[in-house]
């Protein structure tokens, strides 16, 4: 029930995800935030050098969706946010994503 209660409030094939381009964003932290249908997501990005050096996330609220938090491992190892959401996480990967992405804006 929570599920559909959740996709037919959000589409997700709607969501986009912006790769920012970080090759020239000062050192330091920024916090981004997101809210997607029931999830919530706000994190901590530390960029050095022009790459991500850290995510720490300070806040997931996701009902079924915390297998989604592998996906910050991922961001770092790509060090870009076009990497695959999670299955069966997917609102709660985008979330996270789009958190990292409203980090820059």
């Amino acid at each position: 029930m929570a599920v559909a209660l959740f996709t037919a409030c959000v589409n997700l094939d709607a969501v986009s995800i912006y790769n920012p381009d970080i090759s020239n964003i000062a050192d330091g932290i920024y916090r981004g935030s997101s809210k997607l249908g029931p999830v919530r997501v706000t994190l901590d990005v530390k960029v050095e050098n022009g790459a991500y050096s850290s995510i720490q996330l300070i806040q997931h609220f996701n009902g079924r969706g915390k297998k989604a938090e592998v996906i910050i491992s991922d961001v770092l190892e790509a060090q870009s946010l076009e990497v695959d959401v999670i299955t069966g996480a997917t609102g709660s990967s985008k979330a996270i994503l789009k958190a990292i992405e409203n980090a820059f804006n």
